[in-house]
């Protein structure tokens, strides 16, 4: 895929409504942007993950708009923090997903986007939770290192085209999603990325995470 961006675009931050509290993200959207990803992070990671920061910067080349946002607020963050227990809620972690694409459907800048989500470890299956539950504003997912049996009760309620994207080194997460693989009833793919480890640190192989990221989403996210 050819790059359409030579330098970052816009960003600004944002503030998502989320049932009592509010959820503070960063949105970047290209001139032109053909569709917009949401990342949902998880396992104790933010906004400012480095990982998804370098697949948003890819996917801005490929001319999609990004929204990097915390899937907990202030608080509970504080205290998922001290007990680590918020990153495994998958139904609270879902229905922000959710909360965040409603919100980007009613926004007269973003409406008009065709909508994906990326998710991330535990996130992976607050996305595809969030795609089940909404299934005409989700057309596309991919999971980075995800735990998508943790969604196991929903995966064949998915109508969304999904990528699930795992590390060849990283062997009982990568049996995890080929079972997950074989519940999912819609057009889906895994992507082994040769060598690499759980969060994808060897040379190489997360540049390799941004550009499948980038085609799966640029296939289904296109008008």
């Amino acid at each position: 895929m050819t790059s359409s961006q030579s330098s970052p675009p816009p960003q600004h931050d944002v503030k998502i409504p989320a049932g009592a509290g509010v959820l503070e993200g960063t949105i970047a959207v290209p001139q032109g942007a053909r569709g917009l990803v949401v990342f949902a992070h998880g396992s104790g990671s933010t906004r400012f993950s480095p990982r998804n920061r370098l697949v948003a910067e890819r996917l801005h080349r490929a001319g999609l708009a990004t929204l990097l946002t915390d899937l907990l607020t202030g608080p509970e963050e504080e205290l998922d923090q001290r007990t680590g227990r918020l990153r495994f809620d998958i139904a609270l972690l879902g229905m922000r997903v959710v909360a965040i694409l409603d919100s980007l459907a009613k926004d007269p800048g973003t409406a008009a986007l065709a909508m994906g989500v990326f998710g991330a470890s535990t996130g992976a299956a607050a996305a595809l939770l969030a795609a089940a539950q909404r299934p005409h504003l989700v057309r596309a997912v991919v999971s980075r290192g995800g735990r998508p049996d943790l969604a196991a009760q929903i995966l064949d309620q998915v109508k969304a085209p999904t990528l699930l994207i795992v590390g060849g080194r990283d062997e009982e997460v990568l049996g995890l999603n080929r079972s997950a693989l074989a519940q999912l009833r819609v057009a889906k793919e895994l992507a082994v990325v040769a060598g690499a480890t759980h969060l994808f640190e060897e040379p190489g192989t997360l540049e390799q995470v941004a550009d499948f990221a980038a085609a799966w989403f640029g296939r289904y996210l296109s008008p």
